[in-house]
């Protein structure tokens, strides 16, 4: 497996791979191959952290991670992660997310949040968001809006994520 950022001609292949991920998850506007086109059209996007996985040459994953803000302090939000539904629990999601933190970590961002399931983002150092002072901009259960602290360092923050425009929260 190869993980490496995504670039232009990628654009197609990562459209059907999120579309195909959402198709049959249990939370999902089905529109989230949309928001990704969206994302990369916006201010919030870092190309550094939009990656893809690869398996036999063929793109079999994506994770996107975009600008957020906690009053002055920039930090991650993870979405949307996504795996073709044949390739899901090989370690290919695993892998995406680690790579986004590790060059995350390089960057100097502090933290990244994700709206997501408790049972399968605290492998990665995920934990309610509240803990880091960390509020969420929507009403959503506690255990479902997490963050990470991806550096030691990383300054304490207190507020709610303002999320890039794309994302549409009011």
């Amino acid at each position: 497996m190869l993980i490496r950022k995504e670039n232009e001609s990628d654009y197609k292949k990562i459209y059907d791979v999120v579309k195909a991920a959402f198709e049959s998850a249990d939370h999902a506007d089905g529109n989230e191959q949309d928001l990704v086109s969206k994302l990369r059209a916006g201010n919030a996007f870092l190309p550094e952290l939009s990656l893809v996985a690869e398996v036999e040459g063929t793109i079999v994953g994506h994770i996107m991670f975009t600008k957020a803000w906690v009053g002055e302090t920039m930090i991650l939000a993870l979405a949307p992660l996504s795996v073709n539904p044949d390739y899901q629990h090989r370690g290919i999601g695993s892998a995406l997310i680690k790579e986004g933190h590790r060059i995350a970590v390089d960057m100097g961002i502090p933290y990244s949040v994700v709206l997501g399931s408790e049972m399968y983002y605290p492998r990665f150092g995920y934990v309610p968001a509240h803990r880091y002072g960390i509020k969420a901009p929507f009403d959503v259960p506690e255990e479902k809006f997490m963050a990470c602290k991806l550096r030691t360092d990383a300054p304490a923050v207190c507020g709610t994520v303002e999320y890039a425009e794309e994302f549409g929260i009011e």
